[in-house]
């Protein structure tokens, strides 16, 4: 991190003292250090495997076998359940604890905010989670591992015991609604908030993208931290692109720091 970037981190470790409401919305960057790739970055998984976007689309996975067995397959084996939170996570989860983070907005389903500490009550898994397996025909949600194990075990596409229906990660696909509830909880949260920080997000899925603009209507101040180009970084009070953990516990280690210091 250089020395205007330094600035920049004071600048906003200052916003984040003095506000009222920090909201952040964090996205797959935040969890690559931990060893799970992003989507649309040089080392995504569609730049990197053109086509496997068809793996991330309900329909495709309501009306083609080959592609749940695929799905089933690559969840069984998903990094995201071996690896554990990176510095990132920790510093949100430590800024959170020492007041300064309200609501913690995720796109990601890995579950590693929860286990790097941060509350389950402040977060909203936009995007759902893979750690529960849910019913489309019943709606019956349960852990993943058991059924996963029925995965790794030999079943391709493992079936509701309760009804038959079919089965998937309780993640939220391209074609499928998001809660409601979740929406509105997260609008809501933006709503109050006088600084949100948008780390590790392409800000360009909606409706999540549209979060950011909701904060500068309500008069914010919006903070991205992503490698990439965003489409808010020209509105933005502050942009940063270095190493999102390096970013994080720079900034929870300047908003902690005693008067003075």
């Amino acid at each position: 991190m250089d020395a205007t970037e330094q600035e920049l981190v004071d600048d906003v470790a200052a916003w984040v003292r003095g506000a009222r409401q920090v909201v952040v919305l964090t996205g797959a960057g935040v969890s690559t250090a931990s060893g799970i790739p992003d989507f649309r970055g040089p080392k995504g998984l569609w730049t990197t495997q053109p086509g496997s976007e068809r793996l991330f689309s309900i329909d495709a996975y309501l009306e083609d076998p080959e592609v749940r067995a695929e799905v089933w397959q690559r969840r069984a084996h998903d990094p995201a359940f071996r690896v554990g939170p990176n510095q990132a996570h920790l510093a949100l989860a430590e800024l959170e604890r020492a007041g300064h983070l309200h609501t913690l907005i995720t796109q990601n389903i890995d579950g590693l905010h929860q286990a790097g500490g941060s509350d389950p009550d402040r977060v909203v898994e936009i995007h759902g989670t893979i750690h529960e397996i849910v019913c489309l025909e019943c709606d019956r949600r349960l852990p993943a591992e058991p059924i996963l194990e029925r995965v790794r075990a030999g079943e391709i596409d493992p079936r509701c015991e309760a009804c038959g229906g079919l089965q998937k990660s309780a993640t939220v696909s391209f074609g499928q609604s998001l809660d409601p509830a979740l929406l509105q909880r997260a609008h809501e949260a933006v709503m109050g908030c006088d600084v949100f920080l948008a780390v590790g997000s392409s800000l360009v899925v909606h409706p999540v993208a549209l979060l950011p603009r909701t904060a500068l209507e309500v008069g914010a101040l919006l903070v991205v931290v992503n490698a990439e180009e965003t489409p808010y970084d020209r509105e933005a009070a502050a942009v940063l692109r270095s190493d999102i953990p390096t970013v994080l516990d720079q900034l929870r280690t300047t908003v902690l720091a005693p008067p003075g210091a």
